[in-house]
C-alpha cells in the first residue's frame, strides 16, 4: 500500500480521508442513537473526543496496510455525510466492510454508491480477494446496500453479538474478485 491514502470520487461523493475538522460532525452524526443503535462498534452517548482519537489513528493503521477508512462526503454540498471503511487482513487478502451513514442522508443510496467506490479500490488496488460485511438482523436497510453492490448471504448468526446488553442476530454477507464486474 501507498503511504497516503487516496480520494476516491463516485458520481455525487468524493470518499477521503478523515481530518480532525471533520471530529465534531463525526460525534453529532455517528452518536446519533438511531445510527449507534444498529451498528456494534459506535457508542451512544459518543464521548468526547473519542471522534479525534478514531480519526488520529486512520492514518497509520493505513501505512501498515490494516484499515483504510473514507470520509463520505456530498459533492455538491460539500457534507459530511458519513464514512465507509475496510479492515484489512493482508495474509488472507481479505477485508470487512463497514459503513454509516448520518440519518438525515439515509434513503439517498449514499451507503451503495460509497460501497461500490471502496470495493473498486479494494479489488483493483489493493489485491483484496474477498470482502465481507456483516449487518444487525433487525437492520434489513444495511443488508439491501450489501445485495446491491453484489454480496452473496452467506449465513446467519445467532445472537453473535451484543448491544446494549441484548444479544442480537447477525447476517454474513461477501463477495469474491471474480463476481466482481471487471475482477480478476
Amino acid at each position: 500500500m501507498t503511504e497516503q491514502q487516496p480520494t476516491l470520487q463516485a458520481d455525487r461523493l468524493t470518499l477521503r480521508p478523515f481530518t480532525l475538522d471533520d471530529a465534531p460532525l463525526v460525534q453529532r452524526l455517528a452518536g446519533a442513537r438511531a445510527v449507534a443503535d444498529t451498528t456494534l462498534a459506535i457508542p451512544h452517548p459518543y464521548p468526547d473526543g473519542a471522534a479525534e482519537e478514531w480519526i488520529r489513528g486512520h492514518a497509520g493503521q493505513y501505512a501498515a496496510g490494516t484499515l483504510a477508512n473514507f470520509a463520505v462526503v456530498s459533492r455538491s454540498e460539500g457534507w459530511l455525510v458519513g464514512a465507509i471503511g475496510l479492515m484489512i487482513e493482508r495474509a488472507h487478502a481479505r477485508a470487512e466492510l463497514g459503513y454509516w451513514i448520518g440519518e438525515p442522508y439515509w434513503g439517498r443510496g449514499y451507503a451503495t454508491e460509497a460501497g461500490r467506490a471502496v470495493l473498486g479500490f479494494a479489488f483493483d488496488d489493493l489485491g483484496i480477494h474477498r470482502i465481507q460485511a456483516r449487518h444487525l438482523t433487525r437492520n434489513p436497510a444495511s443488508g439491501r446496500v450489501m445485495q446491491k453492490l453484489g454480496m452473496t448471504l452467506e449465513g446467519v448468526h445467532r445472537h453473535a453479538a451484543q448491544k446494549w446488553g441484548i444479544f442480537e442476530d447477525v447476517a454474513m454477507y461477501a463477495i469474491l474478485t471474480t463476481e466482481w464486474p471487471g475482477g480478476r
